[in-house]
């Protein structure tokens, strides 16, 4: 297939009801140990988005992740796909849009968004998010914003669709908590937690696409 013929698939699959609990469950993590993580939030979720920005790179498909800079908090130092917190009054493809163009350096004209999948709900930073799906026609230059992201990491979408690519192993999160993660390995990196669950059901939604 070409990616026109791929993109113009994924359209049309993402249009239609969404795999959602049935991909995000499989890849939750648990907790190991005796001291567990604990979240009570007094606010209603946050609204954010993040970008899955597919583009071919010679005869295979890719999208990006950043790997975040250590920092004090929540999310330090994991992989995630570009994106962030909802600004007041902005749509969540506005949202999406921005954050890929701050994080990464990708400019809005340069991708067409195609759909997006289910919102999904970050317990321990207390975000609602919608995942957007979007296309470049080529590879972008890719800028990453040093004070937030490490590195890019670039992701196969053929990669991602062996029936071997989830593994499970034992983390720790945050630096105290053991958990049991089922997890995806993308250049040496471990993408765990939120990302993996949401790149799981683009995963089982990119799957219906190759193998109608």
């Amino acid at each position: 297939m070409s990616w026109h013929e791929i993109i113009k698939r994924l359209e049309i699959r993402l249009a239609k009801p969404l795999p959602g609990d049935t991909a995000h469950e499989p890849l939750r993590a648990s907790p190991t140990g005796l001291i567990k993580p604990k979240f009570e939030h007094q606010v209603p979720p946050r609204p954010g988005s993040v970008l899955i920005l597919l583009y071919p790179e010679g005869e295979r498909l890719k999208f990006p992740l950043t790997k975040r800079q250590e920092y004090v908090g929540t999310h330090s130092a994991q992989v995630s796909f570009p994106g962030g917190k909802s600004e007041p009054d902005e749509s969540y493809l506005e949202t999406a849009l921005r954050e890929a163009e701050e994080e990464i350096g990708v400019p809005a004209d340069q991708v067409k968004v195609i759909g997006k999948l289910s919102p999904f709900f970050v317990i321990p930073s207390n975000f609602l998010v919608t995942p957007v799906v979007a296309f470049a026609e080529r590879k972008p230059v890719f800028t990453p914003q040093l004070s937030e992201v490490d590195k890019i990491i670039e992701g196969d979408v053929e990669e991602l669709l062996r029936e071997d690519a989830v593994i499970v192993k034992e983390i720790v999160a945050a630096k105290i908590y053991p958990m049991l993660a089922p997890h995806f390995e993308i250049e040496g990196e471990v993408v765990w937690g939120a990302t993996a669950m949401m790149l799981n059901e683009f995963r089982m939604v990119m799957k219906e696409v190759y193998h109608p």
